[in-house]
């Protein structure tokens, strides 16, 4: 095969490895969406639209419900862990876990099933390891909200190919604390805001996160410091130090109440918030989520649970979409050098949403 070309029969393990190994850290997305956007062109049943560097397939069956299954193309930087390697019924590489193992059971099923029981709805889409303003499914959701509507969508995240429902919000916050420059020989004169930064630090290692149940799955908050500066020279006592902390909210919280949260907790310096994305309800007490679920379970096995990180789960949420996470790939591995996947489950993905998608 060229360069640009993919071949969606092939078996899952040799289609997951193609996909890594055209390489698209995020913001170098173009040439897998290329390949994506022409292999899904050569397919009759699906309509096939772009935007950027996401690529958006759907039949139009005229089914009473819709279902968008949805991915995202891009990884983190590449760590020395490319090309992938198949050793023993493991894929090694980048990308293998999060998440080109999940786009690669959309590819397949987006080319097997010409009949499926619901209208389908494949998104491929890019920048969703960067900053959340150049997320492509929020460009989509701003510039073509038509392709989005559904009943019902999946996010093929991985979940060690279990069912794993809504997500936990996110926020982060910088808490300034401030002192009185001095000549560090004469420190009597100020005071210093990095030795008060204590007093921030004291309350987050004493600060116990809540475990908050939401509808029926139990979300763990989370509430660290991410980044800590201040500081100007060494001979100068500083005036300023700012920590940066992130909280994981659960998804019964809105960004205001999480925000108050923090405020409270950090009373007596200024907070600035930063950045914030609401979370996402389970989702699971509606009819077509349960379906799903039971459908799901009945091939992979065990039960639901709850995403504790952040998800584009969240996005469709707030477009009043319910969806869930199901993909391929340990969630622990995500982002390690090491990362890897047992091929087995690409398979196991496969089959359970292949048989939730022609009941």
């Amino acid at each position: 095969m060229s360069p640009a070309e993919l071949d969606l029969t092939a078996d899952l393990t040799t289609l997951t490895a193609r996909l890594c190994d055209l390489r698209s850290v995020s913001g170098e997305e173009r040439a897998l969406a290329d390949a994506v956007e022409s292999a899904l062109r050569t397919l009759p049943h699906l309509s096939v639209d772009r935007d950027g560097d996401a690529v958006v397939a759907r039949t139009t069956l005229g089914r009473a419900s819709r279902v968008v299954i949805a991915g995202h193309l891009d990884t983190v930087p590449v760590a020395g862990n490319l090309p992938t390697r198949l050793d023993e019924g493991i894929l090694w590489g980048r990308g293998t876990v999060d998440m080109k193992g999940g786009v690669a059971v959309q590819l397949a099923l987006a080319a097997e099933l010409t009949e499926p029981s619901r209208d389908l709805t494949w998104v491929f889409y890019d920048h969703e390891e960067v900053d959340a303003s150049l997320n492509g499914l929020g460009r989509i959701a701003r510039n073509h909200p038509e392709w989005l509507a559904a009943d019902f969508a999946v996010l093929c995240e991985p979940t060690d190919a279990g069912l794993e429902g809504g997500c936990n919000g996110t926020l982060r916050a910088e808490i300034e604390v401030t002192g009185v420059a001095a000549h560090s020989a004469r420190a009597w004169t100020g005071r210093n805001a990095i030795h008060d930064a204590a007093t921030v630090l004291n309350r987050l290692a004493a600060y116990t996160p809540a475990e908050i149940e939401v509808d029926g799955l139990v979300y763990r908050e989370g509430l660290n410091a991410v980044l800590i500066s201040g500081g100007i020279a060494t001979n100068v006592i500083p005036d300023r130090t700012v920590v940066t902390v992130n909280y994981r909210f659960a998804p019964s919280r809105t960004v205001e109440q999480a925000a108050t949260h923090v405020r409270e907790l950090f009373d007596g310096f200024e907070v600035r918030v930063t950045d914030s994305a609401a979370g996402a309800r389970p989702g699971l007490d509606d009819p077509v989520a349960a379906d799903f679920a039971a459908a799901v379970l009945a091939v992979t096995g065990g039960v639901p649970a709850p995403k504790y990180g952040w998800t584009d789960v969240a996005r469709f949420s707030a477009l009043g979409v319910p969806a869930v996470n199901f993909g391929p790939g340990d969630p622990l591995l995500a982002h390690k050098d090491d990362e890897r996947l047992p091929v087995q489950q690409l398979d196991q993905c496969r089959d359970a949403l292949r048989a939730w998608l022609t009941a």
